[in-house]
């Protein structure tokens, strides 16, 4: 086990990789994919590349700075590193950071990539999203189009948090999602509450046009 610190608590670390553990159960991190990280001050504890998430320990977490240098640990940080970094710096109270690929934020994003977000409302599990007290809530998760060049979506991420400032989480086209929190566990319950919510859209639009007219959101309303 890879102590705490006064910085890193020990359980904030456990807690990171068991929700890893968690995810991968779920089937949401297949074949080493997802990244996942705390922060404490400019620290990061991160996941290396190329790791099974279904037997993730903290011995498996690099130690990185916030300009992305490598201070202690074994393995290659993920390319992903400076999507973590990007949102630390635009979201400040943040302290962990999760990335999953599900079957359903994969479909729903590429459904949405046009628009730029994905609308969400009318659904009680949104007060589950920290600072929402309401099913009236209109949560939009912006969508940034997938890329391979990691310096360009860096920039792009930093735009969509700037024009984003109330989203709980960022998606990527087909790829996955980044959601975060000011804990593990707020985290951890932004990442479930999200993915019920993308599975509740996908399922209600595969249903067809029955469901569409009592669930389409305000912002579909106003559209023009």
């Amino acid at each position: 086990m890879v102590p705490g610190t006064a910085s890193f608590p020990a359980k904030e670390i456990e807690a990171l990789c068991a929700t890893a553990r968690w995810c991968y159960a779920k089937g949401w991190v297949p074949a080493t994919s997802g990244n996942f990280s705390v922060r404490a001050g400019h620290s990061i504890r991160i996941t290396a590349t190329g790791l099974d998430k279904g037997t993730l320990t903290p011995l498996d977490l690099l130690e990185v700075d916030m300009d992305g240098v490598v201070a202690s640990g074994n393995g290659r940080p993920s390319a992903e590193t400076g999507l973590h970094r990007v949102i630390y710096r635009a979201r400040p109270e943040t302290a962990a950071i999760l990335h999953v690929h599900t079957v359903w934020n994969t479909l729903l994003s590429g459904r949405y990539a046009p628009r730029g977000y994905v609308p969400i409302e009318g659904y009680e599990i949104l007060k589950g999203l920290a600072g929402v007290t309401t099913h009236a809530h209109l949560e939009r998760v912006p969508v940034l189009e997938n890329s391979q060049n990691y310096d360009s979506l860096t920039k792009e991420l930093g735009g969509v948090l700037d024009e984003f400032p109330r989203a709980h989480g960022v998606l990527l086209s087909r790829h996955g999602l980044y959601t975060w929190g000011n804990s593990v566990a707020e985290a951890r319950r932004h990442l479930e509450a999200l993915e019920f919510l993308f599975e509740i859209e996908v399922r209600r639009l595969t249903a067809g046009a029955a469901l569409e007219p009592e669930l389409m959101t305000s912002d579909a309303r106003h559209r023009d």
